[in-house]
């Protein structure tokens, strides 16, 4: 059993006691978080496919905790004219642990 669950614009494929990261969440380490935009259902006979959503249907999942990704340099820089830039960013990511699929 699969199912697709858009999480903040991401469109992740999630199955039960499966790990997943996903941007940041403003819940507490160890809540738990229902997500309730589901594409896509999949069991073990039937298929499901929303319109865009399926309706009545949502994904439980344990939120396990946060953490940042490395970090990237982004540089600027403009020849013969002496500008040069450099900054750094640190995605922040929540790690989730899927509880169940249903409704």
């Amino acid at each position: 059993m699969f199912a697709v669950v858009d999480i903040a614009g991401q469109q992740l494929k999630v199955s039960p006691k499966e790990r997943v990261f996903v941007p940041r969440l403003e819940e507490k380490e160890g809540s738990t978080v229902t997500f309730d935009r589901v594409l896509l259902v999949v069991d073990e006979k039937n298929v499901t496919i929303g319109n865009p959503l399926v309706k009545n249907m949502s994904v439980g999942a344990k939120i396990v905790h946060h953490l940042k990704d490395e970090k990237v340099i982004v540089f600027k820089k403009k020849k013969r004219k002496g500008y040069r830039l450099r900054r750094g960013h640190r995605q922040q990511y929540t790690e989730v642990e899927i509880t169940n699929i249903g409704k």
